[in-house]
């Protein structure tokens, strides 16, 4: 349907603002704030696509505390992004060691599991993220549980999965429309409808939403609203594939 967006994952990983106490040989709180100054640092690298740097700052961040979840958490998704999936592996399993019950960790096992085509053991890590007290992610562990799903082809469960990640975080955009497409894809055109004028309303066209729309005024013979759409898609993403793909009459 639509891309994965790994924010859930990010958000996890970003928390802290600290301060640098680079002396490794003070105390553990210390090394703890060293340690979250690298992720701090080796994060905001891997997201402007320097690599380098990012790997240097992480592995320091782990040789400052080798046993603190988040630095562990941090390095598998650099291992993870660079295709290092045996090293991204041992990362999250040793985060697993120490921390068996964080949320953050569970979480985002269940993301990497889910990326190697391992659905149901992900769908598992989810769960269990989803169980833990004093996990305050929960709206985007089901939301990733529902991409999973998804992309395992079972639909039922992945909308189970949209419907709680909405119920616990409304404003969850990228659930609402994967739901609104498994709505329209099942003929549930009525609640398809409604979801996708709140969208509108709530976040403005975008050329998925308007492509999705289009869809569903065409399965339901609307014709007028189609054609409003349709034009609402040439005003505002005159050159996006969705646009193009009504010109070359694919609807």
């Amino acid at each position: 349907m639509y891309k994965w967006i790994t924010s859930a994952f990010l958000v996890s990983l970003v928390t802290a603002c600290v301060t640098v106490a680079e002396d490794s040989t003070t105390s553990r709180f210390d090394n703890i704030e060293a340690a979250e100054a690298r992720i701090q640092l080796g994060l905001g690298y891997l997201d402007s696509g320097n690599m380098a740097k990012a790997r240097e700052n992480l592995e320091v961040a782990v040789k400052y505390a080798p046993d603190y979840y988040r630095a562990l958490n941090s390095i598998a998704y650099y291992y993870q992004q660079v295709g290092e999936n045996q090293l991204a592996e041992e990362a999250y399993k040793k985060a697993l060691g120490e921390s068996p019950k964080n949320g953050d960790v569970l979480n985002n096992y269940g993301v990497f599991l889910c990326g190697l085509g391992q659905y149901s053991k992900a769908d598992q890590y989810f769960n269990r993220a989803i169980e833990q007290p004093f996990y305050y992610q929960i709206s985007g562990s089901y939301e990733n549980a529902g991409m999973c799903a998804l992309k395992s082809g079972n639909t039922d469960k992945a909308a189970f999965y949209f419907q709680r990640s909405l119920e616990h975080d409304p404003g969850r955009f990228l659930s609402s429309m994967q739901l609104s497409g498994l709505e329209v894809a099942k003929g549930e055109y009525k609640k398809a409808r409604a979801r996708l004028q709140k969208i509108h309303k709530e976040y403005g066209y975008n050329a998925n939403s308007l492509d999705l729309a289009i869809q569903l005024e065409i399965k339901t013979d609307n014709i007028g609203v189609v054609d409003k759409y349709v034009q609402k898609l040439k005003e505002l993403y005159p050159n996006s594939k969705q646009y193009q793909k009504y010109k070359a009459d694919e609807y």
